[in-house]
C-alpha cells in the first residue's frame, strides 16, 4: 500500500515512519509513505499555503498548493484508483470496520488541514472520503494520519510479527481485551490470579473470555452485540449479568 501525506509540517511525520509498525511495514516493503510539503506547490516567494477567510474569521488553507499537490500525486500514480481523505473534526469517526475497509485499498491519500480548515473547493472537487478520529480539538491533521496509518498498516498481511496478532487485537472482537499480567507472580502484595499459572489452557482461555466480557460490560456496553457472539461467549455473559444483579440485591 502507498501512503500519501500532503501536509505544511512534512518533518512531524519523521521520527513515527523509523520506529515501531509503521518502520516495520516500510522495511519489509509492504507499505510506503510519500509525504507531499504543501509550500513546494506554492508560487510565490513566501511560500504561502493559507489566507484570511472570505467574510471575516481565521486563516484557511489555500486551494492552489493542495490542488497541485493531487496533480502530483496522480502523475505519480498514473490514474490509479485511490481514496482521498480529508482529516476534519466534521468527518465521520475513525473505526476498526473503517480500518478493514480502508486496508482493501491500494493508495490512500491524507489531507492534512490546520487552521481553520481548507478551502472548500478541496472538499468538493477532491475528497472522497472526510474522516475524524474522535470529537475534541487538535491543531491539524498530521495525528489523525499517523493514527489512520497505523491501524490500517497493521491489517495488511505481512506487517506484523505473525499473522494471528491482529485477529487477536482488541476490537478485532466484539469487545475489550482481558487484564494481562507478567512476572513478578507477586508484587507490593498483589498477586497474579491463580487459573494464569495453572497451566490448565482451557481454564485460562475461560478466564481471559470471561473477563474480556467483564471489562467490555463495565467500560464499553456499546460493543456487546449478542448476536455476534459465540454460544460460550453468551453462556459467560449471562453468568456476569446475573452475579452483576445480585450483588445490586
Amino acid at each position: 500500500m502507498i501512503f500519501y501525506v500532503l501536509t505544511i509540517f512534512p518533518e512531524f511525520f519523521a521520527p513515527f515512519l523509523k520506529k515501531g509498525i509503521m518502520a516495520k511495514g516500510i522495511e519489509k516493503g509492504k507499505i510506503e509513505v510519500r509525504i507531499k510539503n504543501l509550500r513546494d506547490f506554492t508560487r510565490d516567494k513566501r511560500r504561502t499555503v493559507d489566507d484570511y477567510s472570505f467574510g471575516g474569521g481565521g486563516m484557511v488553507l489555500k486551494p492552489e498548493p493542495i490542488f497541485l499537490a493531487m496533480d502530483r500525486v496522480e502523475e505519480e500514480t498514473k490514474d490509479k484508483k485511490k481514496r482521498v481523505i480529508l482529516l476534519t473534526p466534521q468527518g465521520k469517526v475513525f473505526s476498526q470496520s473503517m480500518a478493514e475497509e480502508l486496508a482493501q485499498e491500494e493508495i490512500l491519500v491524507f489531507i492534512c488541514g490546520r487552521y481553520e480548515g481548507v478551502d472548500e473547493r478541496v472538499r468538493e472537487k477532491l475528497v472522497t472520503d472526510e474522516i475524524s478520529i474522535g470529537d475534541y480539538i487538535l491543531a491539524g491533521g498530521e495525528i489523525p494520519a499517523l493514527a489512520i496509518m497505523e491501524s490500517v498498516s497493521r491489517i495488511l498481511p505481512g506487517v506484523l510479527g505473525k499473522e494471528k496478532s491482529y485477529e487477536e487485537d482488541s476490537f478485532t472482537q466484539p469487545f475489550l481485551d482481558w487484564p494481562h499480567y507478567t512476572r513478578p507472580r507477586e508484587y507490593r502484595g498483589m498477586k497474579v490470579p491463580e487459573v494464569l499459572v495453572s497451566g490448565n489452557h482451557g481454564e485460562v482461555r475461560r478466564w481471559r473470555l470471561r473477563e474480556a466480557l467483564r471489562r467490555t460490560m463495565e467500560r464499553r456496553p456499546d460493543l456487546l452485540q449478542e448476536d455476534k457472539l459465540d454460544e460460550i461467549s453468551r453462556e459467560l455473559l449471562k453468568e456476569l449479568k446475573r452475579g452483576k444483579k445480585n450483588e445490586g440485591n
